[in-house]
Order: structure tokens, then C-alpha cells, then sequence
């Protein structure tokens, strides 16, 4: 039978989840996997070195997809840094409901920090670049390495968070998954309160006040 010509990347991934759905399994060889399924050989590596590679990127690809829904959403553009982060995990989270099979398959039994991170791949370095586009208002440290180090520590803790939510929504059992958009909403509101720099700078402000009038006095 004819190979097929113009197996794309979603091809692939698409065929490679619904194997490993009905074999609880990967395919044992790339070859095999090609056979069974049509195509080159060689289609697949013009896209993925292996089966490690191929299963790091699919969540590479809900998060893409994610972005690219958000983007076309005029009311997303407006909203402040809370609201978008709101709005990409509600995203991104209905779109590994729509995928849960295999996310709990590729997730196994054991559900930790250490497998979140293994069967995301590079997931987090695009995580990160998002929560630094957002640009959350935090207190100016007025140096550099500060500056890193606090940024860091940002997108460390975000990063955490979307760890959290995950471990919640594959326990969840409410139906639509309804607990697991209240976990999101009372997350961020308490992320994004912890980091209000309103007082903090107001605090200052008061400091810098009583400080110039003190001089002033002498």
C-alpha cells in the first residue's frame, strides 16, 4: 500500500497518542511505528529524534495552541497581567481536559514535581517567557543582579503554581472539572496579592516624606 506523502507533525503526534491509548504502550521501534502507520521513516525524524522527544513536545503543543487562541482574542490583549494569566490557565487546562487520556497516561501513577517536569519537556522555558511578557508589577529592586534574582524567583514560583494546579486537575472529580477553575481563580487572586506593590510603595513614599521633612527641620 502507497505511503502517505504529506504526514504532518500534528499527524504524527495525533497517531502516536491514539497508539499509545489502545496499546498502553509506546510502539516498539520508530520503523514499526512508521509501517503501521503509513508514512516514511524519515517523516518522523524531520520532526522529533525520538519517542522521549515527540511525548516532551506534545505539551509544547497545547501550550502553543493555547497561546495562539488567547492571541486572537481582542479582549485577552486588554486585559491586565492577573486576567491574561487567569485566562491561560483556564485555556490551557480545558484543552488537557479535552486530551485527559493521555496526560494521565503520560503522567503514570506517580504525580510529582520531578515527572511534571520530565513529560513536559521544554515546557517550562516557554512558561517562563510568558510570565516575564506579562510583566507583573513588582517592586523596583534598583539593580541588576537583584533584579534577576527577583525575576527568577517569579517565574520559579509561577512555575510551582502550575505544578499545583496540574497535581489538583488530575485529582479532580467535580464535574467539568469545576474545582479546578475555582483552584485556579483563588491561586492567582492569592499569587497576585502577595505581590501587590501598592503598600509596599506607599510605605516608602511615606518613609522618603518623613525622612526629607526631618532634614528640613534641622
Amino acid at each position: 500500500m502507497a505511503k502517505k506523502k504529506n504526514t504532518t507533525q500534528n499527524d504524527i503526534v495525533s497517531l502516536y497518542m491514539d497508539y499509545v491509548l489502545t496499546h498502553n504502550q509506546r510502539p516498539k521501534t520508530v520503523y514499526a511505528f512508521a509501517k503501521e502507520n503509513k508514512f516514511e521513516e524519515q517523516k518522523f525524524y524531520e520532526f522529533f529524534t525520538s519517542f522521549d522527544v515527540l511525548e516532551q513536545s506534545i505539551f509544547q503543543i497545547f501550550f502553543d495552541n493555547t497561546l495562539e487562541l488567547l492571541n486572537k482574542s481582542e479582549d485577552y490583549q486588554n486585559f491586565e497581567a492577573k486576567d491574561k494569566l487567569l485566562s491561560f490557565y483556564y485555556t490551557f487546562f480545558e484543552m488537557l481536559s479535552a486530551n485527559r487520556s493521555y496526560v494521565v497516561y503520560a503522567a503514570g501513577e506517580k504525580q510529582s514535581i520531578v515527572t511534571f517536569n520530565k513529560i513536559t519537556g521544554k515546557l517550562k522555558s516557554s512558561f517562563n517567557k510568558y510570565i516575564k511578557h506579562l510583566n507583573i508589577d513588582t517592586l523596583d529592586l534598583k539593580q541588576d543582579k537583584l533584579e534577576k534574582l527577583k525575576n527568577k524567583g517569579i517565574s520559579e514560583s509561577f512555575w510551582f503554581q502550575m505544578v499545583l494546579i496540574f497535581n489538583f486537575w488530575m485529582k479532580d472529580t467535580s464535574s467539568s472539572f469545576e474545582k479546578t477553575d475555582l483552584f485556579i481563580e483563588k491561586s492567582v487572586r492569592a499569587s497576585f496579592d502577595l505581590l501587590d506593590t501598592t503598600p509596599l510603595n506607599s510605605l516608602i513614599d511615606f518613609g522618603k516624606f518623613l525622612f526629607k521633612e526631618k532634614m528640613h527641620m534641622k
